[in-house]
């Protein structure tokens, strides 16, 4: 099995946007797009958390780091 990036998620999620926007959904699957549509919604906002933390981590290390020019 494929692992889900961000990139290939918000291009789902566009894809099922751009279905219920113009209507092309049946009936009987909208609730099934809007549930996938939600699965996708919280693993984007899971990945964007997780790079704002490492992001965060990697601002701290480089600011508590003694600088090359102090030498």
């Amino acid at each position: 099995m494929e692992t889900l990036t961000y990139e290939a998620a918000f291009e789902e999620l566009q894809r099922i946007s751009d279905e219920i926007e113009s209507e092309s959904v049946n009936i009987d699957v909208l609730a099934e797009r809007v549930k996938r549509a939600s699965e996708l919604i919280q693993f984007c906002q899971s990945k964007l958390r997780d790079t704002e933390t490492e992001v965060g981590n990697i601002i701290r290390q480089m600011e508590t780091r003694p600088s090359d020019q102090a030498k």
